[in-house]
């Protein structure tokens, strides 16, 4: 990564100045308004980086996502999490989310051009990614007319999610056959997740298919069980998250401006802290990460979670603050995916009676808790083995233990346990007290849409802005199969 860390300043000037970051910083271009023409595996660091800054930071997780999923809470400026959103904000994840749609585009179709297949499939796999958080946060989006720009497609059409899951599903096919034909070209040094090792790509992109197969799961399950499946039965040629070590983890260098988001927001503010969701939760359960996830409260030494969203500012003293692995490190990193949750989806699977290759949904469901616990730094198999036998983890074929055990995996990931809370229900989450929006029995359903979809391509936007409620309610995700919730 500190190889082209001067390469992912100036990517983003490509657009105007047709210039790329080469060894001697010639001209390489002869078209000045197309980023296809920087070096691949430039434009495939940019699009890292540039999507894990706004979408695992301040702005795109930790004040929104991450409180609506009940896991992180506010200290100070406790606006987010009641509700109260800033225009600006949203339209600058909007912008992002479409910049790095577009440039992954790019990769995709100088792949084409230069029949690197490797990095196709990395290209394919990586807008798959995108467009799956941005559809899970908004619902539905602009899409099949959203990169045609050139061809005269200013104001793009809204694709429904209905239309779009089957997209990324068929997307993430091709991109998993790509990789299972074995291309030989390189990667280079852009590949800020995984250093440029082809095989644990692959193992990312089955992986994803994996996620949106379980969170489409309830809705319809013929698509979902044949994915599931058939992935489950090929593990050669279809591999997946496999340990720990193939977490597909983004790690920041720790230097200005290459700083953790959550450790770079850690330097100036003391905003969050983790919720008390999340704290009682994990003292019902004697869980062991709880030193992990939080630091105890200043004031008397206990581990005090925060209201989420509570009618007035709290006294910041009595609450405990994120853990220092999670906020307090400059090298840290911002989790795109992990082992633990693979685990968890093919527990849900074989508890739903699918042939997960022969593991029972109780074998994968504590392998799962395992896994998390590792990953957090705790191996000691004594602690394990009691934290797995105490009577709120033990497994009893519920899914209730099954998803909190999932929710509480997904910790800094807010994106991801939002929209499992989403489809679960577990936990059970009241809307925030302290909202101005009243009779809401359940945290947002959704993300507000931009005001500039308003004012720059009303035609398309306008009927499915009128399907909202409150700016975060209303029409439910295609996958929240939830009754009764408003």
């Amino acid at each position: 990564m500190k190889n082209i860390k001067s390469c992912l300043l100036i990517i983003l000037l490509l657009v105007f100045t047709g210039q790329a970051c080469t060894s001697d910083f010639e001209e390489i271009n002869t078209n000045p308004n197309s980023p296809v023409e920087a070096p691949i595996t430039n434009v495939l660091g940019y699009v890292l980086e540039d999507f894990a800054f706004y979408y695992f930071g301040p702005l795109g997780d930790m004040s929104e996502p991450s409180t609506y999923s009940g896991q992180l809470g506010k200290l100070q400026y406790i606006d987010d999490a009641k509700y109260v959103f800033t225009s600006t904000n949203i339209n600058t994840l909007w912008t992002v989310v479409y910049r790095d749609l577009k440039n992954a585009q790019a990769i995709i179709d100088q792949a084409d051009k230069t029949g690197s297949a490797n990095m196709k499939a990395v290209g394919l796999t990586l807008q798959a990614y995108i467009l799956q958080v941005a559809t899970d946060r908004w619902r539905d989006i602009p899409f099949s007319e959203a990169f045609k720009g050139d061809a005269g497609y200013i104001t793009p059409k809204y694709d429904t999610q209905e239309t779009i899951y089957p997209a990324i599903i068929a997307q993430l096919k091709t991109a998993a056959d790509l990789f299972a034909a074995g291309g030989t070209d390189v990667l280079g040094d852009g590949d800020l997740l995984y250093g440029g090792d082809v095989k644990k790509w692959q193992k990312f992109c089955n992986s994803l298919r994996l996620r949106v197969a379980i969170r489409i799961s309830n809705v319809s399950p013929a698509t979902a069980q044949p994915i599931i499946e058939e992935i489950a039965s090929s593990a050669t040629t279809y591999p997946v998250l496999a340990s720990n070590a193939d977490n597909a983890l983004l790690n920041w260098p720790g230097s200005s401006p290459y700083i953790e988001p959550w450790n770079s927001n850690f330097m100036t503010r003391d905003d969050h802290g983790p919720s008390n969701t999340l704290i009682n939760k994990l003292k019902e359960l004697a869980d062991p990460r709880i030193s992990v996830y939080a630091k105890p409260a200043p004031s008397d030494g206990e581990y005090r979670g925060v209201e989420v969203g509570p009618p007035t500012s709290p006294i910041i003293s009595l609450y405990s603050r994120v853990g220092v692995k999670f906020r307090e490190d400059a090298t840290g990193f911002s989790p795109f995916m992990r082992y633990s949750e693979i685990l968890f989806i093919m527990a849900e699977a074989a508890q739903k009676g699918w042939n997960v290759g022969g593991s029972t949904a109780e074998t994968l469901y504590k392998a799962a808790v395992t896994a998390s616990l590792n990953e957090n730094g705790i191996a000691d198999a004594t602690v394990i083995s009691t934290y797995l036998a105490g009577s709120g983890v033990k497994w009893d074929n519920t899914t209730n233990k099954l998803y909190t055990q999932k929710w509480l995996s997904l910790f800094k990931n807010g994106q991801e346990a939002w929209a499992e809370s989403r489809r679960t229900d577990v936990p059970l989450l009241p809307a925030a007290t302290g909202s101005p929006f009243t009779g809401h029995t359940r945290p947002p359903f959704r993300y507000p849409y931009p005001p500039t979809e308003t004012t720059l391509n009303s035609g398309n936007s306008a009927s499915f802005i009128a399907e909202i409620t409150d700016n975060f309610w209303g029409k439910k995700m295609w996958w929240d199969t939830r009754t009764g919730v408003q």
